[in-house]
Formats: C-alpha cells, sequence, structure tokens
C-alpha cells in the first residue's frame, strides 16, 4: 500500500469561500511525527494499529483534569463501560437495537481520540474543526494502519462506517450509544464527587442529562441524578451537624 496521501492526512482542500488552510493547520502527519514511534507507512499485518490503540489507555478525559483529576479515566476507560451499558439495554428498547452493532459503536466511536486527543468545549477548537481532524484520522485508521496490505481493510472500512453511523446520529443505535456516551459521563461524575469526599463540586458536567433523548435512558438518568442528590443532601445534613460539608446544585429529573 502506498503512504498516505496528504488530501487523506489533512482533509479536504477548503472551498472559495473558506479561508485558505495555515501552514499550521492540524493534520495526521504532523502528529504522528511527535510520536517516540510512529507507525509505519506500509504495514504488512494489524500490528501497528494494536500498537496505536494504546494510545486510548494513556489519554486522558480532559474534561476532569480542569478540575485537578490528573490521574483520571482515560478514553478506553470511558468507552469499555459504555460497551458495557449498551449490553444491558432495557428490554423495551433492547427489542428495538441491533445491541451487537450498539457495543461495536461504543467501542470505536472515540477512536479518532488516540491521535487528535480529548477535545473539550474550552479547548475553542470550533466544532467543524474538530470534526475534521476526527475525519481525517478515522481515514488514516481505516486506510493504513489497517489498508490492503495487512489484509483487514474490510474490518478497517468497518470500523470507520460505524464512526461515521455515530458523529450522524440518525438511526435509533447512534442516539442510543450517544445516551449511553451521556450516563457513562453522569456515573464518573458522582463517582468522582464521592470519592473525593465531597469536596469536588462537579455539577456543570450534569448538562449532558437534558440532551439524553430516549425515554427509557431518561429513567436512568433520574435515578443517577436523584442518587447524587441524596448524596449532597446527607453532606449538608452532616454540615449541619457540625461535621464538613459543601452546598451544590441539585439535579433536576429528566421529563
Amino acid at each position: 500500500m502506498e503512504p498516505p496521501n496528504s488530501h487523506q492526512l489533512s482533509g479536504p482542500a477548503p472551498s472559495s469561500s473558506q479561508s485558505a488552510p495555515t501552514s499550521e493547520q492540524w493534520s495526521v502527519i504532523a502528529e504522528l511525527s511527535k510520536l517516540p514511534a510512529p507507525p509505519p507507512t506500509n504495514p504488512t499485518s494489524p500490528i501497528a494499529f494494536f500498537h496505536f490503540l494504546e494510545r486510548l489507555k494513556t489519554t486522558k478525559r480532559e474534561g476532569w483534569r480542569r478540575f485537578g483529576l490528573c490521574a483520571a479515566e482515560s478514553i478506553s476507560d470511558h468507552m469499555y463501560r459504555m460497551s458495557i451499558i449498551t449490553m444491558l439495554a432495557p428490554p423495551s428498547l433492547a427489542s428495538r437495537l441491533n445491541i451487537p452493532h450498539c457495543t461495536k459503536m461504543a467501542l470505536v466511536h472515540d477512536m479518532a481520540e488516540s491521535l487528535v486527543g480529548d477535545i473539550t468545549p474550552v479547548d475553542g477548537v470550533p466544532v467543524p474543526e474538530k470534526h475534521r481532524r476526527e475525519a481525517v484520522t478515522m481515514d488514516f485508521l481505516a486506510e493504513s494502519l489497517l489498508g490492503q496490505s495487512t489484509g483487514f481493510f474490510k474490518q478497517g472500512e468497518e470500523i470507520r462506517e460505524i464512526w461515521k453511523e455515530y458523529e450522524a446520529s440518525k438511526t435509533l443505535e447512534a442516539v442510543f450509544v450517544h445516551d449511553v456516551d451521556k450516563i457513562e459521563l453522569l456515573l464518573q461524575t458522582i463517582e468522582y464527587e464521592r470519592s473525593n469526599g465531597g469536596k469536588l463540586d462537579l455539577n456543570e458536567f450534569l448538562s449532558v442529562a437534558e440532551g439524553i433523548q430516549l425515554q427509557e435512558v431518561k429513567v436512568w438518568c433520574n435515578e443517577i441524578l436523584q442518587e447524587r442528590n441524596e448524596y449532597w443532601k446527607g453532606l449538608a445534613s452532616q454540615a449541619e451537624g457540625g461535621i464538613d460539608g459543601k452546598a451544590t446544585l441539585l439535579a433536576k429529573p429528566q421529563q
């Protein structure tokens, strides 16, 4: 297989209505050059891809780091629990879903972050640019690390198509996995609050609850929010009794 071409690694050329890219425009080639051991450009097996996935194990979810949680979960930690949650979809929803497909989607939906990193809203990267970076990274993974010479081109294409389906969020499976993504974040929020003894208020992450679409998943959401409310009410009661505690905004159930 030929090395990745510049179109694949940096995205489509801008139209006349777009500003021309600068020399500092993010590209796969530039990011790979920063790695201590860049993957080969013409692999003959999927081993290079397997190694590349290690980056999902070591790259942290950036949102937590702003709160001093530098040893927080990795991207793969997040995706693993999501994949298990998809396997336990509520029966009334599971009967309408392709569950194995949902599990695959949960496992690959953040795969581009292996190179792009976990871009958060506070990073100042416009949404179209974030999507461009992730799309060209998925092209690289599918067409290079799992290209024709590896014998796994078909599987690479499947991974990329599943990622695209998640991004489009038009199928029931994609909507469900997006909801599960939010459920996993809510679970982690209360877990970090509890593990820090109520000294860390992560209330701002609760806003994701408003984006949950499926009624069956809203039931889970409300149970998690109620669990958190009870936790913080308990801390407030302890504070009244002379034990240190603090107040937080309590979450409202999702209708």
